[in-house]
C-alpha cells in the first residue's frame, strides 16, 4: 500500500488548478506567427510565371527564325 500512496501523493502534488488557455497561449501565438509568415512566403511566389516574358517572344523579338538557331542537335 505504500507504493499506492506515494503514487497519489505525487499526483496531489504536480496538480495544478491553472488555466489551461492561458498556459497554452504563448504556443498558439508562436504557431499563428510561423503560419503568417508562412502565406507571405507562398503569397510572395504568386504570379511568377506571368512575370517573365514569354521565351518564344523573346526570341522572336530578337530576330533569329526557328530554323537559324542551331541547338546543337
Amino acid at each position: 500500500m505504500h507504493l499506492a500512496a506515494a503514487l497519489v501523493a505525487a499526483a496531489a502534488e504536480t496538480e495544478h488548478h491553472g488555466n489551461p488557455m492561458l498556459a497554452t497561449l504563448p504556443a498558439f501565438v508562436i504557431a499563428a506567427v510561423v503560419f503568417t509568415l508562412l502565406a507571405i512566403v507562398t503569397a510572395s511566389y504568386r504570379n511568377v510565371a506571368n512575370r517573365h516574358a514569354d521565351p518564344a517572344e523573346v526570341h522572336a523579338s530578337a530576330g533569329h527564325s526557328e530554323h537559324e538557331t542551331g541547338h546543337g542537335h
